[in-house]
């Protein structure tokens, strides 16, 4: 899991059957100084957010999971839109 920040959206002309009506975002990673942490990843949108808006995401299996087609093929999904960070 991990937080991020959405930077961009990502157009496919063609994708997996599994992925049709799946909206592709560019997710940059962050870290506890909401600086960016690594690489952008693409991510499969699951909660309808933004460009400039905070994304929680998973990774992996948990993101195959996360769509309505079960074991589609992704590696991260956003499944929720972050409000707010407080760090106590």
């Amino acid at each position: 899991m991990f937080v991020g920040q959405v930077i961009g959206t990502l157009i496919a002309s063609e994708k997996p059957s599994a992925l049709c009506g799946v909206k592709l975002m560019i997710v940059q990673p962050i870290d506890q100084q909401l600086q960016p942490d690594g690489e952008p990843l693409i991510a499969a949108d699951t909660v309808g957010i933004g460009v400039g808006e905070r994304a929680f995401c998973v990774i992996g299996k948990e993101a195959a999971m996360a769509l309505s087609e079960t074991f589609a093929p992704v590696d991260v999904a956003i499944v929720g839109i972050v409000d707010a960070v407080d760090i106590g």
